[in-house]
């Protein structure tokens, strides 16, 4: 096997030998010599957003007079390649890197200049042409921002409402299936299962609703901050310059950050969207459990339902089937609620004027979008939308409930009610036929105030 051939670049620290076939430089290389830590470069997501924060900052360098226009040019179409995913394997650096990005913008100056150059026949340089107007320390946040935005409206949102929808289908088909109601997962009064399933479609509508009072601070972006927030070596006006053309290109309403300062300072726009993406979790966690429960036994459990069966549920005991999708989106639910916990200590590492905890923030953040927008899908359609009602099972534990003892209670007061129930439970019998022996109350009233159906009535306001 032949040995890999080697190419001398030069950045301001000298030559370094970087493979013959890279289109990255000098810089880029050194950040993969001094980071082999995790194996795990950039995130699609992450690499996209740093190809458009790209073009549109040589769209504005352009617009503002300060950008030869073929160079311009040459750089948005590279930018364009890079947006594409055309060259992820020319951004190696690993996602634990330095703090403010630096070799990940570096990475990307360098690959759009390469392209830029063989493009157009000349020279195109990294920092003076394609970082024009910026530094790492404003283009990674905004690029981050960029990549969050865009994954929430384009991926997580729409999963979130598809989920919705089938829940509410689901509903809808089972309106007036009455069961057990449960709290402290003890038999309770009863409820139906389209008012169940309602608290879920509920839940998660109010979470998308957080997550979209959330975008417009994750949208508002601070380049145009340079090094420190004062802007140094960027026009005036250039920030939102920047915004409005990644706001044509992106179809997402980017805008410019009010104080540049904050800006690159923290990151508290996206630990606010990890926060809502985490009470996300927290929804969607009951959601999975109460599946779980509801499907259990079949013939020791609840057994209330029956969820698809997907795959054998187990190497040992044939014919065992498990609620896999459910046991799946729990454990999406354990690791976005860890990421928050690694988002907020990366958000509390702004020091003065930077934070530096950038690439941890953006790759955590990410994730966490796009493992919920892929749990709710699969939640949805694989489980949800297909489970079947065993009605004997909900219809037989309804008969022997003696909590339902407690519509009697402004009739017969709640000691006497408590004895009943005790009495019915004790001696297994329907809490009516104890009901007749222990009231004055003939059996027409009974079931008038007993019928199942009528005690799930109400929940809803408005």
């Amino acid at each position: 096997m032949s040995e890999p051939t080697f190419r001398t670049e030069h950045d301001s620290m000298g030559p370094l030998q970087v493979p013959a076939d890279a289109l990255y430089g000098a810089t880029t290389q050194r950040a993969v010599e001094n980071f082999p830590i995790s194996g795990r470069p950039l995130p699609r997501g992450l690499i996209a957003a740093l190809g458009q924060m790209k073009a549109a900052c040589a769209v504005a360098n352009r617009d503002l007079g300060l950008l030869d226009a073929a160079v311009a040019e040459a750089i948005i179409a590279a930018a364009g390649e890079v947006i594409g995913g055309a060259h992820d394997a020319h951004f190696p650096i690993d996602i634990f890197q330095t703090g403010s990005g630096t070799s990940s913008n570096m990475n990307a100056n360098e690959v759009i200049a390469t392209l830029a150059s063989r493009a157009l026949g000349k020279k195109v340089h990294p920092n003076d042409d394609v970082n024009m107007s910026q530094s790492s320390n404003d283009v990674f946040p905004s690029a981050l921002q960029v990549a969050a935005a865009l994954a929430v409206e384009q991926q997580l949102l729409p999963a979130v409402d598809g989920l919705v929808t089938t829940i509410e289908a689901k509903a809808a088909a089972l309106a007036g299936v009455v069961k057990t109601g449960r709290t402290h997962l003890m038999d309770a009064m009863p409820v139906r299962l389209d008012q169940e399933l309602g608290a879920w479609a509920f839940q998660l509508r109010q979470g998308a609703l957080r997550i979209r009072a959330s975008l417009p601070r994750l949208a508002a972006l601070p380049i145009g901050g340079t090094a420190v927030g004062t802007g140094i070596n960027a026009p005036e006006g250039y920030g939102p310059k920047v915004c409005a053309a990644l706001a044509l290109a992106t179809d997402c309403d980017f805008t410019s950050l009010e104080n540049l300062f904050a800006g690159l300072a923290s990151q508290d726009a996206a630990v606010e969207m990890s926060g809502q993406l985490k009470t996300l979790a927290v929804s969607l966690t009951k959601v999975a459990n109460d599946l779980r429960w509801m499907n259990s036994g079949p013939l020791a459990g609840l057994g209330e339902i029956a969820l698809p069966a997907l795959q054998p549920g187990s190497s040992i005991m044939p014919g065992k089937v498990n609620p896999v999708i459910p046991e799946a989106t729990l454990m999406v639910c354990a690791q976005v609620i860890g990421n928050d916990a690694t988002i907020t200590l990366g958000g509390q590492a702004g020091n003065f004027q930077l934070n530096v905890m950038l690439p941890v923030i953006g790759v955590n953040l990410l994730e966490s979008i796009e493992l919920l927008a892929r749990a709710c899908n699969v939640l949805g359609e694989k489980a949800i939308a297909g489970f079947s009602v065993n009605h004997a099972n909900l219809e037989s534990a309804l008969a022997r409930n003696p909590i339902l003892v407690t519509a009697l209670n402004p009739v017969i007061g709640y000691e006497k009610g408590a004895a009943i129930a005790k009495r019915a439970y004790a001696e297994g019998r329907p809490l009516i036929e104890v009901a007749l022996e222990e009231t004055d109350l003939d059996e027409a009233e009974l079931r008038r105030l007993l019928d199942p159906a009528k005690l799930t009535e109400g929940g809803i306001q408005g």
